[in-house]
C-alpha cells in the first residue's frame, strides 16, 4: 500500500524522534496519529503543524484500555483502519551516562519499566490493530530499536536490555502474522543526535561514536525516520523480521 493511502499510528510522537516520524510520514500524504502521554501542548502544535490529516491523541501505551481507546479514536476520525503502527514511545528514561546506574545500584523496578515501555505498549498497540489488519490482509508494525544491543557505547542497562528483549519480539510477531500480510521489523538507531532524551549525553560520549563511525558522524532523527518510512512502504513488502541498524556504519550486523 502505498504510503499516501496509510494511516499511520506513531507512540510517543510529541517530540524527539516521534515528531521526526511524524513529519516524515505526513510529508508523504499519510494519515498520522500523533500519540503523547503527557505532552499535550506539544502534540497539539506538531498535529495542527502537520495539517488536517493530523491528529494528536493521548494515551499510555502501557495501558491496553487507554489503547484501544485511541485506536477507536483515530478509526472513527480518519474513518480507516491504521495500517502501520510505530512503536517509537520512550517511557522514563535520558541517556545521561552520568546518572546511569551501575552494577551495584540496579534494581528490577527499572528493568521492568523499559519491559512495559518495549513489550506491554508493543503488544498493547498490536493487539489493538490487529483485527482491521487481519480483515484488510495488510498491516506494517515497525519498532524503534537501538544500537546498544550489538554496541554497548555506554551501559544503559535496562534501557538496552528492554530493547534486546523487543528484538525476540519483533522477529516472532513476523513469524505469526506474517500469513495475514503484516510485516514486523525493527529500525535501531545509534545514540541520535539530538533528542530529549540524548540531550543530557555528553559531548565525550558523542565524539567517541562519531570518531569510529564510518560517516564520521552521529545519526540524526530524520535519518532513523527514513528507515521507518522504507519499511513501512511498498518497496519492503518482502521484508520481515529484521533489525535493520541505521547508524553511519558503527555496528555492521
Amino acid at each position: 500500500m502505498e504510503l499516501n493511502k496509510q494511516t499511520v499510528l506513531i507512540t510517543g510522537a510529541s517530540r524527539g524522534v516521534g515528531a521526526k516520524l511524524a513529519i516524515a510520514f505526513a510529508e508523504q500524504g499519510a494519515n498520522v496519529v500523533v500519540n503523547y502521554f503527557k505532552s499535550k501542548e506539544k502534540a497539539e502544535e506538531l498535529s495542527t503543524s502537520l495539517g488536517e490529516k493530523a491528529i494528536a491523541l493521548q494515551a499510555d501505551v502501557r495501558d491496553t484500555e487507554q489503547v484501544n481507546q485511541m485506536v477507536h479514536k483515530a478509526v472513527k476520525h480518519f474513518g480507516t483502519p491504521i495500517t502501520t503502527i510505530v512503536n517509537n514511545a520512550l517511557v522514563d528514561f535520558r541517556f545521561d551516562p552520568v546518572a546511569q546506574k551501575n552494577a551495584f545500584e540496579l534494581d528490577w523496578d527499572g528493568f521492568n519499566t523499559q519491559f512495559e515501555g518495549s513489550i506491554k505498549a508493543s503488544l498493547n498497540t498490536i493487539q489493538a490493530c490487529l483485527s482491521d489488519m487481519k480483515e484488510q490482509q495488510f498491516g506494517r508494525v515497525i519498532n524503534i530499536g537501538t544500537n546498544l544491543v550489538q554496541n554497548p557505547v555506554v551501559a544503559y542497562h535496562e534501557y538496552t536490555t528492554g530493547k534486546a528483549a523487543l528484538i525476540g519480539f519483533t522477529r516472532n510477531m513476523a513469524k505469526e502474522l506474517g500469513q495475514y500480510g503484516i510485516t514486523v521489523n525493527m529500525v535501531s538507531g545509534g545514540l541520535l543526535k539530538e533528542t530529549d532524551a540524548s540531550s543530557v549525553t555528553t559531548e565525550e560520549v558523542f565524539g567517541i561514536i562519531e570518531s569510529t563511525t564510518p560517516l564520521q558522524k552521529a545519526t540524526t532523527p530524520e535519518e532513523l525516520a527514513d528507515a521507518a518510512l522504507f519499511f513501512a512502504s511498498p518497496w519492503a513488502r518482502a521484508v520481515t523480521g529484521q533489525n535493520l541498524v541505521v547508524d553511519g556504519g558503527l555496528v555492521m550486523d
